[in-house]
């Protein structure tokens, strides 16, 4: 925002590093709470009445912490894996924020980027593992929905899913074909929109999508 705003295209070291850091720990746990709202929503709607005793507060507070401490050591990881290398490729960057990939491009040790790419099998087996968790509940969600025999209860459960539905798609989607799009196909404006679109477009819908559906926010918003 700050090189936006003013013009500049430089970032120190130092921040390039804590940008890289807060950028994966973000992303991560944003994934996280994409893979918890999934639950949330199939045990509202296939387990309603153990509503209260599987996502109480408490349980909410542990899953919200593990999500922040699992994207923090995650964030750790690959920020101090990453900035151990030396960078023999020079220091410019094709991307409007310290991505890892393109800072991975720059470097000339073979052995941190080994590691680098153990730790991206890692990620990518994490990954998978919570898709494979939000594709089943959701599988279990639309068979409980249409099980529903009112119509207006299958409409507000589809008008509560389907908008997580559609975060969490066009978050995996860009996401994974950022990462692993060939090389052949690969070109400076199409790696800056994919990143806007799984970095950026995500969380600045959440508000939309799950805020102002609160009966109460929305009648704040009426009363101002």
């Amino acid at each position: 925002m700050h090189n936006s705003l003013w013009g500049t295209t430089t970032i120190s070291y130092t921040g390039c590093a804590a940008q890289a850091f807060f950028f994966v720990f973000f992303i991560s746990a944003e994934f996280s709470f994409l893979t918890i709202m999934c639950y949330d929503r199939y045990v509202a709607i296939c387990k309603p009445l153990h509503y209260g005793t599987l996502l109480g507060s408490r349980a909410c507070a542990h899953m919200a912490a593990a999500a922040w401490a699992s994207g923090f050591l995650y964030s750790l990881l690959h920020t101090a894996n990453t900035f151990s290398l030396p960078l023999c490729q020079g220091n410019a960057l094709g991307q409007f924020f310290c991505e890892i990939p393109h800072i991975l491009k720059l470097s000339c040790s073979h052995s941190g980027y080994l590691r680098e790419i153990w730790l991206m099998v890692f990620s990518a087996c994490l990954f998978f593992g919570c898709f494979i968790f939000i594709v089943f509940s959701y599988v279990q969600i639309f068979r409980a929905v249409l099980r529903i025999p009112s119509e207006q209860g299958r409409h507000k459960a589809f008008s509560t899913c389907l908008p997580h539905l559609a975060v969490v798609s066009l978050f995996l989607i860009t996401a994974t074909f950022s990462n692993l799009k060939p090389p052949s196909i690969s070109s400076h404006s199409l790696d800056l929109a994919l990143s806007v679109l799984y970095s950026v477009v995500p969380p600045a819908v959440n508000p939309l999508i799950y805020s102002l559906r609160n009966q109460e926010l929305k009648d704040a918003i009426k009363k101002m």
